[in-house]
């Protein structure tokens, strides 16, 4: 009895640190978006005008995927650009190699490419050296393809030392609303999970290895902007 209290302890515990982890980063990265605009706001010779939000009248969220590009990832494309759309696809270095148009038709049509390792490694799970080596050779090989690298990296699930972080010097991405579509594989759970949970500023992860989560993700951006919201990369949402 006293192991099975204290298993369900752990697991509460665990549960109520994750949930403010992701409060706190969607409240350090709103903080950011507010700065920033009102800087911008200070800089205008327009006399008389006030500091608010240039954002004020449109929300904002960013989608995001991982473990891509797939066979799915070009059906998303289109559909993302049917309705003016902007994501962010945090690409898997083998993945890349196999579908290095699909890369370059991320960049053309003006998503942000980030990186999710090579091998989608849990980084902390391997040497500092090693990890950094994925991360790296992922981004030679976006490089390759779109003529830059990237500066935006998402561990895969979500774990890297601060060593790495401080070694590798790049954006590290997480999430706010996450519909677990990767293990449910059901769209209307996926979509019902997202319309639920989002605000203002968030980011979402979904994953486009799935034909489901990519039905859902168009379905998700019908449904939000008919609420008022615009589809920005990561990059624009967190220096706007």
């Amino acid at each position: 009895m006293k192991n099975s209290y204290k298993k369900y302890l752990y697991i509460f515990l665990i549960a109520a640190l994750y949930i403010f982890t992701v409060q706190m980063n969607r409240m350090e990265r709103k903080d950011r978006v507010r700065e920033a605009a009102i800087n911008r706001s200070q800089d205008m010779e327009e006399e008389g005008k006030e500091e608010e939000s240039l954002f004020e009248d449109k929300k904002r969220v960013a989608l995001t995927f991982d473990d891509g590009p797939g066979e799915g990832t070009e059906g998303l494309l289109d559909g993302l650009k049917e309705r003016n759309a902007k994501a962010t696809f945090f690409v898997v270095g083998e993945k890349v190699e196999q579908y290095p148009d699909t890369i370059q038709r991320m960049k053309e049509e003006g998503h942000l490419i980030g990186n999710h390792t090579y091998t989608h490694v849990q980084m902390n799970t391997l040497s500092c050296e090693a990890a950094i080596a994925e991360v790296k050779k992922t981004s030679e090989l976006i490089e390759s393809i779109i003529g830059e690298g990237t500066g935006y990296l998402r561990p895969p699930y979500g774990e890297c030392t601060k060593q790495m972080k401080k070694e590798l010097d790049m954006f590290i991405v997480l999430w706010d609303v996450d519909p677990l579509d990767w293990s449910v594989q059901n769209e209307d759970a996926v979509v019902e999970k997202v319309l639920r949970d989002v605000e203002d500023g968030d980011i979402i992860l979904l994953h486009d290895i799935f034909d489901t989560s990519v039905r859902a993700a168009i379905r998700i951006v019908d449904a939000l902007q008919k609420e008022g919201y615009e589809f920005v990369t990561v990059e624009e949402l967190m220096f706007p």
